[in-house]
């Protein structure tokens, strides 16, 4: 509010000598600085709500709260961002070929987050006890399914975990699977992870408005939809309780896309 009332003329000395147009004017000034609609949504609300409490002491008119229109917000409105496949290739490659400690666990954290979908919170709670080596798989902890998940353990994940832990984990007595380069060693946390992975991206000049470790949770759900996996398949592979989650990650076929764009409606017309 404090921002609103810099904002107006000085000839307004009181909360009933403000218009609609002065609303107008301020949200108008902070969607030219680049503010979201959905920020300028939240932004109006508090508008309203304060103007309905204004209303409601007799400082202004009660029916002013409800003609300041709020932009619209469409659900479901926002295409989910990833970097292409030719950039998450160079991305494990560059890894891949350093034997830079911090790099090694970098290439770790990537290959799962990249071949499993994991958030990573699910990354940064791997222990090493979560490792079946004869069985072959990984267990997963999910706290929005409120079980553990199993996962095949794939021959680049299996190699490139084996790398971090001979050549990279620090020794230490936590069970964490991973580990902070430098002392003082403790677990990786989530907020980490997402560091490490937006430093890389930024570094390989990926343009992405969230450059962080959920851009690769969109990235591994849209190379399973191009390579023709259900919905369901995907949901139970990224752990989501509803298909409708599931959606928001798949919503951009562009395979399919591709397809009707190719498509030759002659013989229909």
């Amino acid at each position: 509010m404090r921002w609103f009332f810099k904002s107006l003329p000085s000839r307004v000395r009181s909360l009933d000598a403000v218009t609609l147009v002065h609303v107008d004017a301020f949200l108008k000034d902070h969607a030219s600085r680049g503010w979201s609609r959905k920020s300028l949504h939240a932004l109006a609300c508090r508008l309203r709500s304060f103007f309905r409490y204004a209303g409601s002491r007799q400082w202004c008119r009660s029916d002013f709260a409800r003609s300041i229109e709020l932009p619209r917000i469409y659900k479901l409105e926002d295409v989910p961002r990833a970097p292409s496949t030719e950039q998450i290739d160079r991305l494990l490659e560059d890894t891949a070929s350093s034997d830079d400690p911090a790099k090694v666990r970098a290439h770790a954290i990537l290959s799962l987050l990249i071949h499993y979908g994991l958030r990573r919170g699910e990354v940064a709670r791997l222990t090493l006890d979560d490792l079946d080596w004869a069985a072959g798989t990984i267990h997963v902890t999910r706290p929005k399914m409120r079980r553990a998940q199993s996962y095949p353990m794939s021959v680049p994940v299996g190699e490139a975990i084996l790398r971090y832990l001979h050549q990279a984990r620090p020794r230490s007595p936590h069970r964490s699977l991973f580990l902070t380069v430098q002392a003082p060693i403790r677990p990786l946390s989530g907020p980490s992870i997402t560091s490490v992975v937006r430093t890389l991206l930024t570094k390989q000049g990926v343009k992405l408005t969230w450059r962080g470790a959920h851009c690769l949770r969109h990235a591994c759900a849209g190379q399973l939809l191009d390579a023709g996996f259900t919905l369901k398949q995907i949901a139970d592979h990224l752990g989501h309780r509803s298909l409708d989650t599931t959606r928001i990650c798949t919503k951009i076929d562009l395979r399919g896309l591709r397809q009707v764009a190719e498509f030759d409606l002659g013989a229909l017309l």
